[in-house]
């Protein structure tokens, strides 16, 4: 078989394993942080699963913890302690947890969660929250403080702390969606357990708080890397409610059910309907007379954001077909729709079902180590497995490598001699040698124990790697072992124990440079559009932003990717000549793309007295501001209209996770979308495809480059129903504005302007996509005549702007204006 190989950074590619050209001495260049945690052998919803890991109380997270900097010459310092935090023996009110320290640019300070307090009594209950605390100090003959981050959410948990290049404070939280304490907290898709709400942003400064990505199943260890980009694990689990369905069959007593509303007053229904997606393979009664398959869909798949919110989606638009090798399709009447994906028809030969903890390797940019560890039994647990996804790598070239053997990506009790025991963590550092946490238990965890007295199978361990054989294995600990002896009362029993401490969550304390902050762009056939209706950007964005929507547009959504064979392709525009066939067979008619939006409205354990929070349901999008062109009395609720020459373009609702699918004339699903994405105020969101190509569709055509008349039809609309008056032709100009020279540019570019008549407090202003203003050039009253006004890529304070797209605008005191659009390349 012919191997594929990708040079990195020591490390090769290939395609059965992964080769880290590394020595496996234990050189340690830097500091390292890590927590310690008492050890708890459940592994649902406590601190260390794969979800549900945000969860305080003491069945969660067990109390006397601490944070520890290990030095180069291998000693270690209690950094809490040292700073007056936690307590030896029985944990009361002055007792913690930590995790997830992230070390801020300058190496000088770390940012990471706490849980303080526990009942000093038994049967005593009270709530106890994860909050973010900062500690400076980290040196090895400094004296550490802590203290807590300002202005973020109070009693709500958050967790998963770092720095943003603006030194905001990037995090997860289950705060819900808009805040409200009535859908508090968001239950999982899963489950019906609690779930973070997904991904916030906070100046700790001002106390600015917004929502960068919503997800109704949760986000997971977001780090920022080299390229400015916001890399994390979302749980995708956009199905069907199970607890429903077994309610729904008579086999459940959950109590499942639906409100009419988000609302607090909202009514109780004696229903749990669902519209989307369609039914689980487990309801063959909705199912029968369908030709669906039956729709499963659970895994943990890396995910990038800008630090704004704007531009979310999978790692370089990773699809499912270059990770996994099998899932169902949608349909099971056309042979060209497949539930398998051939290692053939792709540069990734090494399957994995998740990517868990992912960390950028520092001396590589766009090497990304990972875990893929089964959801359940091994906290987490698993296989480490690298990804190449740089900026620059189109998806149909990544390719997954095996550090460790595949054996160890889940348990068993008879391990095999590549068994080496289960690894989470990765810790690649700056000089190129890598650490792991480690346990050489091969089987799945439980207590073997008592519920006071717990004892894990477990040894989580902070180690470093060698290599042994193809693959990698752990080699000597980064401590001799971190003891304490600990009680606590849960609230019930009084818990006690005496032994190591598990060490996780390292990183290693240095200095970086702050990367770029990556700015939206707006491309070519879109800006035509808009200049060709005469759309004023500025205003359309304000008007966005003021009405909390985004703007979503489609080139063509008969194009979809090459391998992408689970849904159905071979689409054509009901009614037009526009289509995109890939192989023989049936041809879909699509006619609208109908959008969905996240409700919290199923309830569970009985309409009488619920319990606490709520799932959330796609429901058709309903938002009264995101109006859309009417597409006639038939078509399917939420939906615009699909236009002759495939595009699509709406308003939708922004800050709330979103989904959608294309269906024929009869409002009748044919492709639907399988993950959830969240969109910003005043965003302008462009997708060439309905699943956008890595390279070529079906047809083997490149991606769509056509002016969307999709967008042209609804800038018609959006003008004639606000009154917005973009332009005035009958009024003699008093100015214009011209196209800057160069444009594109790298380090500056001259802009001409031209005043007929004197303009009192005139002024020239830059604003990003999303609207913010970024830099000013007052005049006071501009004089009549020509000038040319240099602008050097930079924002008021100084800072270089990213490559993207920007509108310049001349405004002055009458209120009328002129705008125009530049483009920065780096």
């Amino acid at each position: 078989m012919q191997r594929r190989h990708f040079f990195i950074w020591g490390i090769t590619l290939l395609a059965g394993h992964c080769n880290l050209v590394i020595s496996s001495a234990t050189a340690q260049n830097h500091p390292i942080l890590f927590v310690t945690q008492m050890p708890i052998p459940a592994d649902f919803a406590t601190n260390n699963a794969v979800f549900g890991n945000h969860l305080p109380a003491l069945q969660n997270v067990g109390r006397g913890g601490d944070l520890y900097v290990r030095y180069p010459d291998g000693t270690l310092k209690n950094l809490t302690a040292a700073a007056g935090y936690g307590m030896n023996g029985f944990q009361g009110e002055r007792s913690i947890a930590v995790r997830e320290p992230s070390v801020h640019w300058s190496g000088a300070k770390a940012v990471f969660s706490m849980v303080i307090g526990a009942p000093v009594r038994r049967y005593q209950v009270a709530a106890y929250y994860w909050q973010i605390y900062e500690i400076t100090g980290l040196g090895k003959n400094d004296a550490p403080a802590i203290t807590k981050v300002p202005h973020q959410p109070e009693n709500f948990n958050n967790v998963s702390p770092l720095y943003g290049t603006d030194d905001r404070i990037l995090f997860t939280s289950d705060r819900p969606r808009n805040g409200k304490r009535h859908l508090y907290p968001q239950l999982d898709e899963y489950e019906l357990a609690p779930t973070n709400t997904g991904l916030w942003s906070l100046d700790p400064q001002t106390g600015d708080l917004f929502l960068v990505a919503h997800s109704p199943s949760g986000v997971f260890t977001p780090v920022l890397d080299s390229f400015g980009r916001v890399v994390f694990t979302q749980w995708d689990h956009l199905q069907r409610d199970q607890q429903a369905d077994a309610d729904a069959r008579g086999t459940g007593n959950y109590g499942t059910f639906n409100f009419t509303s988000e609302a607090e007053n909202s009514t109780p229904l004696n229903n749990r309907d669902e519209v989307f997606p369609e039914p689980r393979a487990y309801r063959p009664d909705l199912l029968a007379g369908t030709n669906l398959e039956g729709h499963s869909f659970n895994h943990f798949f890396p995910w990038q954001i800008n630090e704004d919110g704007t531009e979310e989606e999978t790692l370089n638009h990773l699809g499912r077909h270059e990770l996994h090798n099998y899932f169902n399709r949608s349909i099971n009447d056309d042979p060209n729709v497949s539930a398998f994906v051939p290692a053939s028809s792709r540069a990734n030969k090494n399957s994995i079902a998740n990517f868990l903890q992912i960390k950028e390797d520092p001396a590589k940019r766009g090497i990304y180590f990972g875990v893929d560890a089964p959801e359940f039994a091994t906290h987490a647990a698993g296989q480490i497995i690298t990804l190449n996804g740089a900026p620059s790598m189109n998806a149909d070239a990544m390719a997954v490598g095996y550090v460790t053997p595949r054996e160890t990506a889940s348990y068993t009790d008879k391990p095999n001699a590549n068994h080496t025991g289960l690894y989470r963590n990765p810790l690649p550092l700056a000089n190129g040698v890598m650490a792991a946490v480690h346990t050489s238990e091969t089987r799945a965890d439980r207590n073997e124990g008592s519920r006071p007295a717990p004892v894990s199978r477990y040894k989580f361990r902070l180690k470093m790697l060698k290599k042994a054989g193809e693959y990698w294995t752990a080699d000597q600990p980064l401590t001799s072992g971190i003891t304490k002896t600990i009680s606590y009362y849960d609230p019930d029993e009084l818990v006690a124990y005496s032994g190591e401490l598990w060490e996780l969550d390292p990183a290693e304390v240095r200095s970086r440079p702050r990367p770029a902050r990556r700015a939206p762009k707006l491309e070519t056939p879109e800006q035509q559009i808009l200049a060709e209706e005469k759309i004023d950007l500025a205003r359309l964005v304000a008007y966005m932003k003021q009405n909390n929507l985004a703007l979503v547009v489609s080139r063509n959504v008969t194009t979809r990717d090459k391998n992408d064979q689970q849904q159905p392709f071979n689409l054509r525009v009901a009614g037009a000549n526009t289509q995109t066939l890939g192989a023989a067979g049936k041809i879909y008619e699509t006619a609208y793309l109908q959008f969905f939006q996240a409700d919290q409205l199923r309830g569970w354990g009985g309409m009488a007295s619920p319990r606490p929070g709520r799932r959330v349901l796609a429901q058709a999008m309903h938002e009264a501001k995101a109006a859309n062109p009417a597409n006639g009395n038939n078509a399917p609720a939420g939906s615009v209209k699909i236009a002759s020459d495939g595009s699509m373009a709406a308003f939708v609702p922004a800050r709330r996770a979103m989904t959608w699918q294309l269906t024929d004339a009869a409002g009748t699903g044919v492709v639907r979308e399988r993950y959830w994405l969240t969109f910003q105020p005043g965003e302008i969101r462009t997708c060439t495809s309905c699943h956008g190509l890595n390279q070529q569709d079906q047809a083997n055509q490149s991606a769509p480059a056509n002016k969307p008349e999709a967008l042209r039809e609804l800038m018609k609309f959006y003008k004639a129903t606000t009154g917005v008056q973009q332009e005035t032709p009958s009024r003699p100009a008093a100015f214009q504005l011209f196209d800057g020279q160069p444009n594109p540019f790298s380090t500056a570019t001259k802009i001409r302007l031209a005043a007929s008549s004197p303009l009192e407090e005139a002024r020239l202003v830059i604003y990003d996509m999303t609207g913010r203003l970024l830099w000013t050039k007052m005049f006071g009253t501009l004089s009549p005549g020509e000038r040319n006004i240099v602008w050097d890529g930079k924002k008021d304070n100084g800072e270089r702007v990213a490559a993207g797209n920007y509108f310049y605008r001349l405004e002055h005191r009458a209120g009328r204006s002129a705008t125009k659009m530049l483009t920065v390349v780096r």
